[in-house]
């Protein structure tokens, strides 16, 4: 009778259906593993799927050794796990989450399998059976600590850093300028906010600027396309800042309240990547009297290559800036679509002459507008020069008929200024075909994915230093440079930090470009490669630091299950990828490590000079890249639109169709697993260091950002387990030696003390944190600003929140007790971040 009802009723139909399931993992285990070892990859897959095909067809037949065969499968799954990939708890995920639940599933049917088996099952296997169930379980239990801690990459958090000098200008009470002042350091000497009261941070006031996607009269046509990155400046009583559709804003510092407000009206059409405005400037004509209109003005580039000059009192448009307030960029561009060419950054203002460049709309078309950087003069908006590559001998603007040199390396990202020496210094993107050169001018080559120092006097430029020679990967510089005076054996030498997208941290005199800590030129490979003739044999890399991750490897390969993680270890074995480096190649896919996202982006470095610590945050990803012969691109019917500047291809992934060269490229941003979404490289995918100053050695390490707001299929998993995400946006240092930092997908904006990389701080943001925090002081009360805007392409929530917080009035200090071993013993600490 027990037998009889076993056979009919729920138990057996549940052990059926588990056999069905175990049988399906088998078979996609058995087949791609087979695969797998014929491209040369583990054996693991093929044989752990010919034991599972096993288990479910004993199962299938009701007989008990279908537990033993499983067993011996999970034990081999162990064995080979940890020969791989030891104790580290994200390695584990992918190898032993799946396994271990359904483990526990089989043990669960042993019931069933006893009653239809023809013998009984041996009380010594029940034993053995409910023992196994309790490791197991503490293994699955263990798997959170093994994520929290054994990712950490914590190096010397007690070492001393090197202290150099005061800087000759830092932020305090105002912060006037993008990065705090136009030495970009991200650094404020406000100290009222310290590591031991920073955990009674509360929010004092909010403000939403109103600009969303939703709110738009197209009902949103641009919802997947806002990413604001916006960074306020605080002048006075004032906040200035900028929406992601270019509207300048002034609030009360002290409260929230919008004073005015100025909209360009951008057209929809003009909007590139994403609608995107970092900053705005500020800028006091000289000797001006103070009831003199646009005596103090707010200057902004916009989307659609517009300069603004509005009355930083009214928002008025300020008569005597161009025509009724604005300059045209686009006078010497030429041909252009919308959304091809204009400005989403601050610019930067030195001895009186704004310096802009322009966002290209790359990998598009050959024949893109230039990247020429022109000066205009900050009262009247008069054009004073252009540095167009391809003219070297004119710094005149075009004659009618004529345009500046098309398709040159451009500035989309933020220049810094020295006004000392009358210099600024210009990060440069690639020419506007980034996955092949062979089209491109000697010129071209020469000034690509380089820092330029031009002077602003003349327009010429004074000297150059390339971080990537032959760019074939979009490692364009997105980072902001850095000044900073640098400490050496000899005293303090005037220098310029500058991070980048392949994870190197050069250091050079920002008098001459000379490195002033090596630079090595290295072999890099170029097996492969379409243009092997004309690829650079060696590369620049730093002596200084670097956030490169170490080359990976098949077995870091990741995933949610055994079947993913087999997935990308197919991939990989089925693409060219010999290092950092590897040339795009066109027999296979190719893997970009680090990815155009990788390394340092444009939330750039924070640099504290008095106690001699720099601080980069930084991904850790790759791409997964396909070259594609022009006939073929055409036939997947890939184009340049004329609206918004983007591709059609059909697909979720990035088409670079690079019109004008003889190849296009499919990038898979991240390498994603397709429908699912999980990288296909294990975690951390970010994190956060501090550097000694003068040596450039590691003080501390972490993954920055946790799980919680991230999962397969774009869900969130809500677990507070730290991961390290993807992040954009950068760091701001405080005197009292803080950093805060948000960026990261997890929507959290934190603060950590600078001495040992603990956490002290933190708390959940209404929207995504892309954007770079500041720091000001308002009635003698120190407040910390984020915009959280979200991220289109980081996958954030959306918003158009400026959220500032302080300390509760009873919590205030001076910051004058506040010695470094306060600093160091904070009772608010909490794990590194």
């Amino acid at each position: 009778m027990a037998s009889a009802y076993i056979h009919k009723g729920i138990g057996y139909w549940l052990t059926m259906l588990l056999a069905l399931v175990i049988l399906l993992f088998g078979l996609w285990l058995f087949v791609g593993g087979v695969w797998l070892i014929s491209l040369g990859g583990s054996p693991y897959y093929g044989f752990a799927g010919a034991l599972l095909i096993i288990t479910s067809v004993l199962m299938f037949r009701g007989q008990q050794v279908a537990i033993w065969v499983y067993a011996l499968a999970f034990l081999f799954t162990l064995i080979w796990a940890l020969y791989e990939s030891g104790f580290n708890g994200w390695a584990q995920v992918p190898r032993l989450l799946g396994p271990v639940i359904m483990f526990i599933l089989v043990l669960c049917t042993t019931p069933v399998l006893r009653a239809l088996g023809p013998t009984q099952w041996p009380r010594r296997v029940e034993t053995t059976a409910a023992s196994s169930v309790v490791v197991i379980l503490a293994l699955a239990l263990a798997t959170p600590l093994l994520m929290q801690h054994g990712s950490a990459v914590a190096q010397s958090a007690s070492a001393t850093p090197t202290v150099g000098t005061v800087p000759a200008a830092t932020a305090g009470e105002d912060w006037p300028v993008y990065g705090g002042t136009n030495l970009e350091a991200r650094y404020s000497t406000l100290d009222e906010i310290t590591p031991d009261n920073v955990g009674k941070l509360t929010k004092v006031w909010e403000y939403r600027t109103g600009d969303l996607p939703q709110n738009l009269p197209d009902n949103g046509a641009l919802k997947g396309k806002y990413s604001p990155e916006t960074t306020p400046i605080k002048i006075g009583s004032s906040l200035y800042l900028c929406s992601a559709r270019d509207i300048i804003i002034s609030v009360d510092a002290l409260s929230g309240r919008e004073i005015w407000r100025y909209d360009p009206k951008i057209s929809d059409s003009y909007v590139p990547y994403g609608a995107t405005c970092r900053g705005v400037s500020y800028y006091a004509v000289p000797n001006a009297p103070p009831d003199q209109a646009c005596g103090t003005r707010i200057i902004e580039g916009t989307m659609d290559a517009r300069l603004l000059a509005v009355d930083a009192k009214t928002g008025k448009p300020c008569a005597d800036f161009g025509s009724g307030g604005e300059v045209s960029l686009m006078k010497g561009i030429g041909m252009s679509q919308p959304g091809w060419y204009g400005e989403n950054v601050a610019p930067v203002i030195v001895r009186n002459v704004v310096v802009v460049g322009g966002q290209v709309q790359d990998g598009m078309d050959e024949n893109a507008p230039s990247g020429v950087i022109r000066g205009y003069d900050a009262q009247s908006g008069r054009f004073l020069w252009a540095w167009d590559m391809g003219n070297p001998g004119s710094t005149a603007e075009p004659q009618p008929g004529h345009v500046y040199t098309r398709g040159t390396p451009n500035m989309w990202t933020a220049a810094a200024g020295d006004d000392q020496l009358g210099y600024v210094y210009v990060p440069l993107g690639n020419s506007s075909v980034d996955y092949f050169g062979g089209n491109r001018k000697d010129f071209e080559n020469k000034y690509n994915s380089s820092v330029v120092a031009i002077d602003v006097t003349t327009g010429k430029p004074v000297w150059n230093f390339q971080t990537v020679h032959y760019d074939v990967w979009d490692y364009d510089l997105g980072s902001q440079p850095s000044l900073v005076n640098f400490p050496t054996d000899n005293g303090t030498v005037p220098a310029l930090i500058l991070s980048s997208k392949q994870g190197e941290i050069y250091v050079l005199d920002r008098r001459t470009g000379k490195p002033l800590a090596p630079v090595e030129e290295r072999p890099v490979p170029n097996t492969g490669s379409v243009e092997p003739d004309k690829l650079s044999k060696t590369q620049p890399f730093s002596g200084y630091a670097n956030v490169v991750g170490p080359v990976i490897k098949e077995s870091d390969m990741w995933g949610v299950t055994l079947l993913d993680q087999l997935y990308c270890r197919i991939q990989f074995r089925q693409a060219n990828y010999f290092g950092q480096y590897t040339p795009p190649s066109l027999d296979k896919p190719f893997i970009e490590y680090p990815s155009y996202n990788g390394g340092s982006d444009w939330g750039s470095v924070a640099v504290d000079e008095k106690d001699g610590i720099l601080v980069v945050n930084y991904n850790n990803m790759a791409n997964y890249d396909e070259l594609l012969t022009r006939d073929e691109a055409n036939k997947r019917g890939w184009r340049a639109i004329d609206d918004l500047g983007g591709a059609s291809n059909g697909s979720d992934e990035e088409a670079a169709v690079q019109k004008g060269a003889p190849y296009a490229n499919l990038i898979n941003s991240g390498w994603k697993v397709p429908g699912l979404g999980t990288l296909c490289t294990q975690p951390p995918y970010g994190g956060i260091r501090a550097i000694d100053l003068k040596t450039g050695k590691t003080l501390w390490d972490h993954p920055l950002g946790d799980a919680r707001a991230n999962g397969p299929f774009g869900l969130p998993t809500f677990l507070p387990v730290r991961i390290g995400t993807p992040n954009n946006g950068g760091s701001l240092i405080t005197a009292s030696g803080l950093v805060f930092i948000a960026a990261t997908t997890d929507n959290v904006f934190r603060a950590f003390d600078i001495r040992t990389g603990k956490q002290v701080w933190s708390t959940q943001l209404p929207a995504g944190g892309q954007a770079n925090p500041m720091t000001y002081s308002i009635d003698g009360k120190q407040v910390v600003a984020i915009f959280a805007g979200g991220h289109h392409f980081m996958k954030t929530p959306v918003g158009d929140y400026l959220e500032v917080y302080g300390l509760p009035d009873d919590q205030k200090s001076t910051g004058e007790d506040q010695s470094a071993d306060a600093r160091t013993t904070s009772q608010a600490a909490q794990q590194p971040g």
